[in-house]
Formats: structure tokens, C-alpha cells, sequence
């Protein structure tokens, strides 16, 4: 027995694409671009990106294809999968990707014109950790502790932490 878990933060690199199984299940796949800064072996700086292939089905699937385009960013929690297939000479080929139980959509949604995002959730976790206005603690004043524009910091009571 072992653990299986992911977890990605990264830019879409294309737009989803989306199909259906003849049984009516949605499923939903992109490619995400994470990355990373290491010195190489002379010393200096390069950026390496890393390229992960994620599936995502049912609520999950139909939501990424509403609200997520190339270049945005999500957090991704779910699990690896490597599928074994044989080309057409005979060779054994691999394909390793990333099975989604939860996607969050990070950042603003660019150029999406959907005007209910925030008001349909994809499932029981797809905007799970995403902070509303109504969720936010309030601040002492009784406001909303959101900082407003001119970059206010958040201010809250300790008893408002949950740990």
C-alpha cells in the first residue's frame, strides 16, 4: 500500500478540450506548466518548465471547460496515472497524467465572460479554499476585513484562526 497525491500550481498551456463517453460522462483535459529556478553547472540561473497532462471528469470536467482558458492559472490536487499503449510498429509507448479530484481556479478570470462564476460551484471541492466577501472575518470596525484598493492590510481577531 502506498500514497498516491499530487499537487500542482501552474498556467494552463492550451485551452481544454472536452469530450463525452457514450455513457454521458464529461471529461476534461489540459496541459499545465509548472516551474522552477535552479543554478546549472556553471552557476548560472535557468528556469526549467515542466509540462503535466491533467484529466478531469463529470462537474469537475464541464467547470474547467467554462472557466478555464490557456494561460490561466489552477491548483491542482488529485493523483498520477501511467497508461501503457502500443504504437503502430509494435513499440511499447507510456503516457503519464494526472488524474484531478479537485481543481481551483487561481487568479482573475482574465478574459472568460461568464457572470455566474462565483455563484455555481463545480462540486464538493472545485472552489473549496477560494475565499468569498461573506466568508471573510470581519474586520473590528464590523466591515468586511478584504482590504479594499488602496492595499488596506486584513485585519482579524485570533479567534477567528482556525487552528
Amino acid at each position: 500500500m502506498g500514497i498516491n497525491k499530487v499537487i500542482l500550481l501552474g498556467n494552463l498551456g492550451k485551452d481544454p478540450e472536452v469530450r463525452a463517453t457514450p455513457g454521458g460522462l464529461t471529461i476534461c483535459r489540459f496541459s499545465l506548466a509548472t516551474g522552477e529556478r535552479k543554478k546549472d553547472q556553471s552557476g548560472q540561473w535557468v528556469d526549467h518548465t515542466e509540462w503535466h497532462n491533467i484529466v478531469t471528469f463529470g462537474r469537475t470536467a464541464e467547470n474547467c471547460q467554462r472557466f478555464l482558458k490557456k494561460g490561466r492559472q489552477a491548483f491542482i490536487e488529485g493523483r498520477i496515472r501511467t497508461n501503457k499503449w502500443q504504437d503502430k510498429e509494435g513499440k511499447d509507448r507510456y503516457t503519464t497524467e494526472i488524474l484531478a479530484d479537485t481543481v481551483q481556479f487561481v487568479g482573475g478570470r482574465g478574459e472568460s465572460s461568464d457572470s455566474d462564476y462565483a455563484g455555481e460551484p463545480a462540486n464538493d471541492n472545485i472552489l473549496a479554499g477560494i475565499p468569498t466577501a461573506d466568508s471573510l472575518p470581519k474586520a473590528a470596525n464590523g466591515g468586511s476585513a478584504r482590504p479594499a484598493a488602496s492595499n488596506e492590510p486584513v485585519t482579524f481577531d485570533d479567534d477567528d484562526i482556525p487552528f
